[in-house]
């Protein structure tokens, strides 16, 4: 898996969680609706630490409690 699959699925799985929609994410966050959408598309390859951070923000979490998932533990080597 890569860092953007991986973030893709943390996004959904934190909305999940809280029973929310990307659009109430987008709202909680005072961002875009389509910077999320972008972000769970193929339009974005590299989601922005800025919107990560925007994100963290609407859930009141932590940015490490973003990254504290499984998801993170074996990803890809995106050096080839």
């Amino acid at each position: 898996m890569t860092v953007k699959q991986a973030v893709e699925k943390r996004i959904i799985e934190l909305c999940n969680e809280r029973n929310i929609a990307i659009n109430a994410l987008a709202n909680l966050s005072g961002v875009a609706p389509s910077t999320f959408y972008s972000m769970l598309n193929e339009k974005s390859q590299n989601p922005g630490v800025a919107s990560i951070k925007k994100l963290c923000d609407g859930l009141e979490i932590s940015i490490r409690e973003f990254f504290d998932s499984d998801l993170f533990d074996d990803l890809e080597q995106e050096i080839k």
